[in-house]
């Protein structure tokens, strides 16, 4: 029998971000912010980082491992730049593994780790991307050549959903058309973690006009 858990919304804003929150180690996966993925959880930290979320804000950090083979990764053994995530929906399994639907909320920078022998937390800082006055020609170029792109990688067979193409047409946001598009190109992990540490947009949109 399984059981499901829910928040009652999607945010359309991020909420305020804790200073501390349980850290999620990922091993493969790199989450954006606004991006909703569902992951699968089954280390016994993860797990407790989970229910410790779930517990206080339903906030948790997802960070990336170093090494994605590391079965126990040590607060060395992670990127010190990761994304604030609202827990959305939980999906217990009767094997013990959770399935649990997040939602990117904002880049954090960790300050320092405190771990105890069952899990281990992280204090925060929000990463804020530069604020662009007026966005500039130049700019305001970069944006329709990436959502041009994205129409021309359907056209040729890429699998993006609909929604996706939608979505990218109606942002105005260079930060977050530029995680939009990083999200749903195949990038390898070591490229992901490279655009999630990356917070001035039009560094992110270039990088995905060249992928």
């Amino acid at each position: 029998m399984t059981e499901e858990r829910d928040t009652p919304q999607l945010l359309d804003e991020s909420p305020k971000i804790p200073e501390v929150l349980p850290v999620l180690p990922l091993r493969d996966v790199v989450v954006y912010p606004y991006v909703i993925l569902p992951l699968s959880v089954s280390r016994e930290k993860s797990l407790r980082a989970v229910d410790t979320a779930l517990v206080e804000s339903r906030m948790i950090l997802l960070l990336s491992q170093k090494q994605m083979e590391m079965d126990d990764p040590g607060p060395d053994d992670l990127y010190r730049v990761g994304t604030a995530a609202l827990i959305m929906r939980v999906l217990k399994l009767p094997d013990g593994r959770i399935r649990a639907l997040v939602q990117g909320l904002q880049r954090v920078r960790v300050e320092y780790f405190t771990e105890t022998e069952n899990l281990f937390k992280a204090r925060v800082e929000p990463i804020v991307e530069p604020e662009l006055a007026d966005g500039g020609i130049e700019l305001d170029a970069l944006m329709r050549t990436v959502k041009q792109t994205l129409e021309k990688a359907v056209a040729l067979g890429k699998n993006l959903s609909q929604e996706v193409l939608v979505i990218a047409a109606n942002l105005d946001a260079p930060g977050r058309l530029a995680d939009l598009v990083a999200s749903n190109l195949d990038l390898k992990p070591p490229s992901s973690r490279r655009s999630l540490r990356s917070s001035a947009p039009s560094s992110a949109s270039s990088a995905s006009t060249n992928s």
